[in-house]
């Protein structure tokens, strides 16, 4: 499967340089990570979740996990999981669980973790399991305007 072409053209609109990064189908975004020998806190991984049955996305290192209890406060509302086939539905170009984190292109606001909001660059799910994209944070905050806060907390 190849990047889905609403994100390809999505980039090469904005005019925003981008490359791509190929490595062995992953299961996670940390696993992705060590494919690319890069340590877990710079690759983010995107979460498809749900807040009074509406979706979200939050993006946050592919070594910390979402702590549920403190996005919920920032939302005012419970949140929990997608369920899977539901997330198959909004993203269908993508699969199952390599979900890029680019929510404006599937009208679905994105919650970034503060952990990545002050690094240079995101690397992320291409929208497949071997595939990924390395950009500028400053160009990935423009185009996803993304909400940040702090939502993650370390893997133990």
């Amino acid at each position: 499967m190849l990047m889905p072409e609403r994100l390809e053209s999505h980039l090469a609109q904005e005019h925003i340089p981008y490359s791509l990064v190929l490595h062995g189908p992953a299961r996670s975004a940390q696993v992705a990570a060590s494919f690319m020998h890069l340590p877990g806190k710079e690759v983010a991984k995107s979460v498809a979740l749900c807040a009074a049955g509406k979706p979200l996305l939050a993006v946050l290192p592919a070594s910390y996990r979402i702590n549920v209890a403190k996005l919920s406060a920032i939302l005012r509302e419970k949140v929990q999981l997608m369920e899977e086939q539901k997330c198959n539905e909004l993203f269908p170009d993508c699969e199952a669980g390599a979900i890029p984190a680019f929510g404006e292109l599937y009208d679905v606001p994105v919650y970034m973790d503060q952990e990545l909001a002050d690094d240079p660059e995101i690397v992320f799910s291409a929208g497949t399991r071997s595939d990924s994209v390395r950009m500028g944070n400053a160009d990935f905050v423009h185009l996803v305007k993304p909400r940040v806060c702090s939502f993650a907390e370390k893997n133990r």
